[in-house]
């Protein structure tokens, strides 16, 4: 349906008209979505500007949601161990030293394996020289 441009009154600004690219640009701008995003929104809830609106809210909610560990539900606990291959109370200890974004704690798990490997190198290392070292001195 084309935007009637005489109609300027508030049931005109309560409603998205995808026609007219003005106003897709506009809506897109004003709610912080590509048009796509805007499109696809409209054509879930409908031409409404505040149903759009509470859905694209609601959307973003969601997206930030997924990427956050919440200790206090056992499933979340049970899918992030599982997905980082750790012990629950490692999560737990890992969400407590990096916060509750799962790209936090991923990039804390990926540190903590670095320094471990780093560790057992370091280990194996002196083991080698001291080897070496007895060796000298047996042959001395």
């Amino acid at each position: 349906m084309a935007d009637n441009k005489a109609k300027r009154g508030g049931a005109d600004r309560a409603l998205i008209a995808l026609t007219e690219k003005y106003e897709v640009a506009y809506w897109s701008k004003k709610f912080k979505v590509t048009p796509a995003k805007l499109k696809y929104a409209v054509k879930k809830v409908g031409h409404s500007a505040r149903k759009v609106e509470e859905y694209i809210k609601l959307q973003k909610h969601r997206a930030a949601d997924k990427s956050r560990i919440a200790l206090g539900e056992a499933y979340e606990v049970r899918y992030w161990s599982k997905k980082f291959k750790i012990t629950p109370a490692k999560l737990k200890a890992a969400v407590a030293a990096a916060g509750h974004s799962s790209k936090k704690v991923e990039a804390y798990l990926a540190a903590q394996k670095a320094a471990k490997k780093a560790k057992k190198a370091a280990k194996k290392t002196v083991k080698k020289t001291a080897k070496k070292m007895a060796k000298r001195k047996k042959a001395a």
